[in-house]
């Protein structure tokens, strides 16, 4: 077995784990607006820890599913990581990607689900990516620039600053939060990954959008989560990124 096939193997499997500790946070994040978290199930038990199945044994039908499935995030996550170490291979900045994935599955799933990217989640991330980053920058053999990671981070989180300013129906605060992080990872890769990035995270939001026009699912000015789409196009320019280095 080669080194890379190795990598990409430990990679899917740390992305199922990963993945598979997901479900709870998810539920416990989708709260209505106004609120933090949830801390109870929809019968009303109590909600333990933050980690794990989102199941209720205390529910009268026994072990019922309240969340998101399981099964769904355990392969999301793990078909991420494994693409992301397909496309980085041993360089030391994978470890940054797999780390900062799970979490970016998680907020995908919350901000699908109601619509929100929780402060708890959006602000430490674009932190530790930063910081996580200048980390890899002292270790030889990385790919990337952490001046420009900085740069980035601040770019894209000013620009969807301005956006937010200009049309707040149309893009949410928590939004311009996730930016910084997106900006942090692609401006790792240089200038040209972030404008990728940027652009397939607006492309997918509009093909989506449009997608729900046609089939008469939202109207035009309908306001859709746009978290998922930013995620994407991060995913995508990075993987790019990775590749070209």
């Amino acid at each position: 077995m080669s080194v890379d096939l190795a990598v990409v193997l430990v990679a899917a499997l740390w992305g199922a784990v990963t993945g598979a500790l997901l479900p709870r946070a998810a539920y416990r994040f989708s709260a209505p607006s106004g609120e933090a978290w949830r801390d109870r199930c929809p019968q009303e038990h109590e909600v333990p820890g933050w980690v794990g199945r989102a199941r209720c044994a205390r529910c009268a039908t026994g072990e019922a599913s309240y969340g998101p499935r399981t099964a769904v995030l355990e392969t999301v996550t793990a078909l991420v990581c494994a693409a992301l170490a397909a496309a980085t291979g041993t360089r030391p900045e994978l470890a940054v990607w797999l780390l900062l994935a799970p979490a970016g599955v998680l907020l995908a799933v919350v901000d699908l689900r109601v619509r929100r990217l929780p402060d708890p989640l959006t602000v430490p991330l674009a932190g530790a990516a930063l910081v996580l980053l200048g980390v890899t920058a002292l270790v030889p053999e990385h790919a990337g620039e952490w001046t420009t990671a900085l740069l980035g981070a601040l770019a894209l989180g000013g620009g969807y600053g301005v956006l937010f300013l200009v049309n707040p129906a149309g893009m949410g605060f928590g939004d311009v939060k996730l930016a910084l992080t997106a900006g942090a990872v692609l401006g790792w890769y240089g200038w040209p990954t972030v404008m990728l990035g940027t652009f397939a995270g607006f492309l997918l939001g509009a093909l989506y959008g449009g997608a729900l026009v046609v089939a008469r699912r939202a109207g035009r000015k309908t306001a859709i989560p746009f978290g998922p789409f930013l995620i994407a196009g991060a995913f995508l320019g990075v993987l790019a990124g990775a590749y070209a280095a």
